[in-house]
């Protein structure tokens, strides 16, 4: 069994910078992608973040440039690195490892940005 349990998220001011960690327990390893996905309220779930166990990296289109992902494959976690943040980032933040037939979620950490 996988759990994931996310950290960081707090109110932060629009144009600061914040930091997400996803601690994995189980059986995560290199084969798993990582990721972060977050949700506002009323909206859908949606891609922030994935990396491979080699590194390779992806971003959603709204946080390229300002988020990066990194990953510890020996500390099993996944951080997220988020600058330049905009009320339009509020939301849940979740934690998401997955492999070829498993998906494992995180409980979420809240990102509130205003002033």
């Amino acid at each position: 069994q996988v759990q994931l349990v996310e950290s960081g998220g707090e109110l932060v001011q629009p144009g600061g910078s914040l930091r997400l960690s996803c601690a994995a327990s189980g059986n995560v390893h290199s084969g798993y992608v990582l990721g972060w996905f977050r949700q506002a309220p009323g909206k859908q779930r949606v891609l922030v973040a994935t990396i491979t166990g080699s590194g390779i990296t992806s971003y959603g289109d709204s946080v390229k440039g300002r988020f990066t992902i990194s990953r510890d494959n020996a500390k099993k976690t996944v951080s997220l690195e988020m600058n330049s943040l905009n009320p339009e980032d509020a939301a849940v933040y979740y934690c998401n490892a997955s492999s070829t037939f498993y998906h494992f979620w995180g409980q979420g950490t809240q990102v509130t940005v205003s002033s």
